[in-house]
Formats: C-alpha cells, sequence, structure tokens
C-alpha cells in the first residue's frame, strides 16, 4: 500500500469524526445569537464585527456566529475542514448545505451569513462557502433567506454574483434567537 491510499484514508477519518463531532445539540443546547440587531435590520456594532480568527481558537463558543435561516435568526457554530478535508469533501459529498457570506467566514462579515438548513430540513453538518459579491451601484444589504440570495443572483439584472469557494465548515446550529 502507498502512501496516496494511507492519506486517502486520513482525509475520510477526519471527515467522518468531524461528522460524528459535529452532531447537532438539541434545544436544551440552545444559546442566544451574540449579535444585536438595530432598527430591526442585521448589522454587527463595531465591537461584535471582531472576527473569530482575530478572537484567538475558533472552537467552543468562539466559533458561534448568528447566521439567518428563512427569516429567522440563529446561532451557528463553525470550524473551516483542513484543505484537504475540504477538497475530499467536495469531491465526495453531493449533499453539502450552503453558508453565504460577504467574507470569508474566517474573517469579519459586514452582514450576518444565510445558511440553507437547518435540524428537520435537509440538514447536512457540512457546509460549502459561497460568497456574496454586489454588483456595482447595488446597496450591500442583509439578505434573511437563501432564495433571497439565489433570486438576487438570477435574472436579466441580477445584484450578486455568487462565488463557490473551496472552503467547507463542519457547522451546527445551536440555537435561535
Amino acid at each position: 500500500m502507498g502512501t496516496g491510499l494511507n492519506r486517502a484514508g486520513a482525509i475520510a477519518a477526519l471527515v467522518v469524526i468531524g461528522v460524528f463531532c459535529g452532531a447537532c445539540q438539541k434545544d436544551g443546547g440552545m444559546r442566544p445569537a451574540t449579535a444585536p440587531l438595530s432598527n430591526g435590520a442585521a448589522s454587527f456594532s463595531t465591537a461584535s464585527r471582531v472576527s473569530a480568527a482575530a478572537s484567538g481558537s475558533t472552537k467552543g463558543a468562539a466559533g458561534e456566529m448568528p447566521a439567518y435561516y428563512d427569516g429567522q435568526l440563529f446561532t451557528i457554530n463553525s470550524v473551516e475542514l483542513p484543505k484537504d478535508a475540504s477538497a475530499a469533501t467536495i469531491a465526495k459529498n453531493q449533499s453539502l448545505n450552503e453558508i453565504f457570506a460577504t467574507n470569508d467566514l474566517d474573517d469579519e462579515q459586514d452582514f450576518f451569513p444565510v445558511i440553507s438548513a437547518i435540524q428537520g430540513d435537509g440538514f447536512n453538518p457540512l457546509w460549502r462557502q459561497i460568497l456574496i459579491v454586489f454588483h456595482p451601484g447595488v446597496t450591500p444589504h442583509q439578505f434573511f433567506s437563501d432564495d433571497e440570495v439565489r433570486a438576487a443572483a438570477a435574472g436579466d439584472h441580477p445584484e450578486i454574483t455568487l462565488n463557490v469557494t473551496d472552503e467547507v465548515y463542519r457547522c451546527s446550529v445551536v440555537g435561535s434567537k
């Protein structure tokens, strides 16, 4: 057996461990979202715009952030998979959820990310990051559902472009606001 086979086995093991370790908490584990809302619209305050990466570890509560799903604000906990595990997951897993963000999830966010599923609605703990890029002349704004994101990227005059990345995150929905 060559090292390529051992490496593929190690990657597969990491993915399986990530899936099992990322099992979602039940309602008893809910924690409130930490970012404030102002004037009914979602926006980060200066204090809450600090990225998880800048605050040290992104594991545990440090990896928590608010995200919208079908107009409702939830708290998610996310950890990026290593590049080789992300590549293997993308190649083998056709049922990845999507997480839409204006910046890389490891960086400050201008708006709350939007997720494509929650428990009971096609949930998979593995999420592919898709970046939202607003077209010139379009005022950047908060989206509240994946349907809104897709609609804004469609049609003859789309507001945004969606850039699918090669980053996969293990995300758990740990609470609702």
